[in-house]
């Protein structure tokens, strides 16, 4: 797919079926963010996410169905290409600056606009250097490789919170289980 000349999708293949997906941003926002929530279990974030993918019309085949919507959430990607290590921005965490980034990059108020979700995280990698949110990740990203100044990590420290990301919770619920009876175990002797 070519978001030049192609025509954004609107549709994902569940099976042999063409099924609609709701690809307006703030939905997809929605379900990204609720696969980022902390506090719930795997099973709770992937009815979430299909619920506001496919709306009342949630395929029959369900994990097939969740696999697609996230390969869409993923730009229509099935793998993620994203470097690894720690996490230098927060969808929930950096809402504000995010929004004003890219009034100010890009001239879009986006309380206003509707916005297919792929035109939205094509946008997004591309918000202007000169933005809050942009210097705010550099510094992140500068402070955690250890990379930073002796003025950075001062800038860094005066910032407090607003250099905090929350790390996503990728434990399964068995996990989440096994490590909550641990836990409670050690607490008990």
């Amino acid at each position: 797919m070519n978001i030049l000349v192609d025509t954004l999708p609107e549709t994902v293949v569940v099976g042999e079926t063409s099924h609609r997906i709701n690809t307006d941003f703030k939905t997809c926002l929605r379900a990204v963010l609720a696969l980022e929530a902390g506090d719930l279990a795997w099973d709770e974030k992937a009815a979430i996410v299909l619920e506001l993918m496919y709306g009342d019309k949630v395929p029959l085949d369900f994990s097939e169905a969740l696999q697609q919507a996230l390969i869409f959430l993923n730009g229509g990607k099935s793998d993620s290409d994203e470097a690894s290590g720690p996490r230098v921005y927060s969808l929930s965490t950096d809402a504000g600056l995010i929004f004003a980034a890219f009034r100010q990059t890009h001239g879009i108020d986006l309380e206003r606009e509707r916005m297919h979700w792929w035109k939205f995280i094509t946008l997004f990698m591309d918000l202007g250097a000169d933005t809050t949110f942009c210097n705010l990740i550099n510094l992140r990203r500068r402070v955690r490789s250890g990379q930073a100044t002796k003025e950075e990590r001062q800038v860094a420290s005066e910032l407090g919170n607003l250099m905090m990301v929350p790390e996503v919770d990728t434990r399964t619920v068995e996990e989440r289980e096994a490590e909550a009876a641990f836990t409670a175990a050690l607490r008990g002797s």
